[in-house]
C-alpha cells in the first residue's frame, strides 16, 4: 500500500487531519493510539499472550507469540511468509498472525483495556508516543541494546524516524518502514501543456506557475477538464510549514506557533492552491470522482504520494517522479512511518522481543524503504520492490529531507482542534491565516499542556 492510503485511513479520512488521512494509495496502514512499564520484567497477573512462563514448556512447545497487523489479504499472505521462515528458524517461539484489517485502532484499545492485547502489535506513528504515555508499551531499549543483531542496533535507524517512537529518552517500537512523499507526475500532460517536467531546481513559485499552465479546458464548456494539482489537507499542511521554517506543535511539546510568520507563510501558500479550481480540483469535484482517482484517470497532472504508491505504474499511464519542491527555506518532505511495539504485559517479554528483532529484520527487507541507513541503497531498495526502478534515486535522496510529525501524548486532540478550529475554516476560505491562527492558538497550547 502507500503512504497516502495508510495515513489514508486516517489522514485522508479526516481530508487533511495528517494524522489519519494519507488517503487512498496505500502502503501504510494506519492504525492506532496510547509508558512503559520501564524495566523490562515480564509483568504479573494477566496478559495478552496465549502459552505460559518465560519460555518453551516443558514438553519442548513453543511459545506462542501473538501479532497483530492491520494488513489486508494480499499483505497479509506476504508477512505470513515472512514469519514462516523465522518461526522455522526459532526452537523458543513462534508467531501467530492475528489480522485485523478494520477499525484497528480501536479493537487494540479495548484488547489493552481487557487485558486480551496480543504480545507484538503494529502502531503508526502518531500513535506510539500516546500508548507509551499510557503505560501500555514496554521500553525497549535495555532490551536492545546488548544485541548484536542488525535490526536492535538503534544507531542504524533514521533519526527523525527512530524520534517518532522515542518518549521521555526511551524507544517504544521498533520501526519497520519510513515513507518520504514525493512527486507523481503525468507526463503526457505535462507534454501537452509544454510545462517541462518537475526537477530538483522546483520552488513553491515554479510549482505553482506549472500548476496553473497545467490546468486546462479541454473540451470549450468554460470549465477545466485537467487539473494541475490536487489537495484536500493531504499533502500534509504540516509539511508546507516545515518547508517555510515553522512548526505546528514547538520542540518543548507545549507550544503551537501557528501564528509565526514561518508558518503563516505556508498557510498563505496551501490557501491559495487548495480547492482553486485555477491550480487543483476543487471540493465537489474531488467528492464526485475522487482524490487519487483523478491521477490515475488523467485528469490530474502531478499528486504528491508515498514512496511505495502504485501511482507510477498505472497501465497506459506514463509517470514520472520528481522530489517535492522546495519551499522558503529548503526542501522537507513529510514521511509516513510505524513501528512494531511490545505489550508492557506480555508474560513472554524476552521471546517478544527475540521475535520483535527477527521480525523486524524481516519486514525491512519487504517494504519499502527501510528505515535504516545501512539498507538504504538502490541495490536494497529493488530487491524488495523492483517496479520502482525509475523512481528509486529520487526515493532514496527524499530520504535524506524526511520528517515524521512531531507527536506528543495529546496529540490526538490536538489534531482534531487543528482541523477544525484551523485548517477546514482555512481550506474553506471563512478567514485568512492572520484572523485565524492567533484566535486558535491559546486554544490548542490548552490542549497541549494538558496533563498526559
Amino acid at each position: 500500500m502507500g503512504v497516502q492510503i495508510r495515513l489514508g485511513r486516517r489522514v485522508l479520512a479526516r481530508a487533511a487531519r495528517i494524522t489519519a488521512l494519507l488517503l487512498a494509495v496505500a502502503v501504510l496502514a494506519t492504525g492506532c493510539s496510547l509508558p512503559s512499564a520501564g524495566g523490562g520484567q515480564p509483568a504479573t497477573g494477566s496478559g495478552g499472550s496465549s502459552g505460559s512462563g518465560d519460555g518453551a514448556s516443558s514438553g519442548g512447545e513453543k511459545v506462542t507469540i501473538r501479532l497483530a497487523t492491520w494488513a489486508h489479504a494480499e499483505e497479509a499472505k506476504e508477512l505470513q511468509a515472512i514469519l514462516d521462515r523465522i518461526n522455522a528458524e526459532s526452537d523458543r517461539w513462534q508467531i501467530v498472525h492475528e489480522p485485523i484489517p478494520s477499525d484497528y485502532a480501536t479493537k487494540i484499545q479495548t484488547m489493552l483495556a481487557g487485558n486480551t492485547a496480543p504480545d507484538l502489535f503494529w502502531l503508526a506513528q502518531e500513535d506510539v508516543i500516546p500508548f507509551a504515555a499510557s503505560g501500555v508499551l514496554l521500553k525497549l531499549d535495555e532490551h536492545l541494546q546488548n544485541d548484536s543483531r542488525p535490526a536492535a542496533n538503534l544507531s542504524d535507524y533514521f533519526e527523525p524516524i527512530l524520534g517518532a517512537f522515542t518518549y521521555e529518552g526511551g524507544v517504544y517500537g521498533l520501526p519497520w518502514i519510513a515513507q518520504p512523499v514525493v512527486l507523481y507526475y503525468n507526463k503526457k500532460l505535462f507534454d501537452e501543456a509544454g510545462v517541462p517536467y518537475p526537477d530538483e531546481t522546483w520552488t513553491w513559485e515554479t510549482f505553482k506557475e506549472a500548476a496553473a499552465k497545467l490546468t486546462r479546458d479541454t473540451n470549450g464548456d468554460g470549465k477545466p477538464d485537467v487539473y494541475g494539482f490536487t489537495m484536500n489537507g493531504w499533502p500534509p499542511f504540516a509539511m508546507f510549514v516545515w518547508q517555510a521554517g515553522g512548526d505546528l506543535i514547538g520542540e518543548d511539546g507545549r507550544t503551537a506557533p501557528i501564528d509565526s510568520p514561518e508558518a503563516l507563510e505556508a498557510a498563505r501558500f496551501y490557501q491559495e492552491l487548495v480547492y482553486n479550481p485555477k491550480y487543483a480540483v476543487p471540493e465537489d469535484v474531488i467528492a464526485e470522482q475522487g482524490f487519487a482517482d483523478m491521477f490515475k484517470a488523467g485528469k490530474v497532472a502531478m499528486f504528491m504520494g508515498g514512496a511505495s504508491d502504485d501511482l507510477d505504474r498505472v497501465p497506459n499511464l506514463d509517470v514520472g517522479v520528481a522530489p517535492v519542491p522546495s519551499g522558503p527555506k529548503g526542501r522537507v518532505t513529510f514521511a509516513w512511518t510505524a513501528a512494531t511495539v511490545v505489550n508492557a504485559k506480555s508474560p513472554h517479554v524476552q521471546e517478544a522481543i527475540d521475535a520483535l528483532i527477527e521480525l523486524t529484520e524481516g519486514i525491512h527487507h519487504w517494504k519499502i524503504v527501510a528505515p535504516r541507513k545501512s539498507l538504504a541503497t538502490r541495490e536494497q531498495l529493488l530487491a524488495s520492490e523492483p517496479r520502482k526502478e525509475k523512481a528509486a534515486d529520487v526515493i532514496l535522496q527524499s530520504l535524506e529531507f524526511m520528517r515524521p510529525l512531531r507527536i506528543v501524548p495529546q496529540y490526538k486532540a490536538f489534531d482534531q482542534a487543528l482541523w477544525e478550529q484551523y485548517l477546514d475554516p482555512l481550506f474553506r476560505k471563512q478567514g485568512t491565516p492572520e484572523e485565524l491562527a492567533p484566535k486558535v492558538r491559546p486554544e490548542l497550547e490548552k490542549i497541549l499542556q494538558q496533563e498526559s
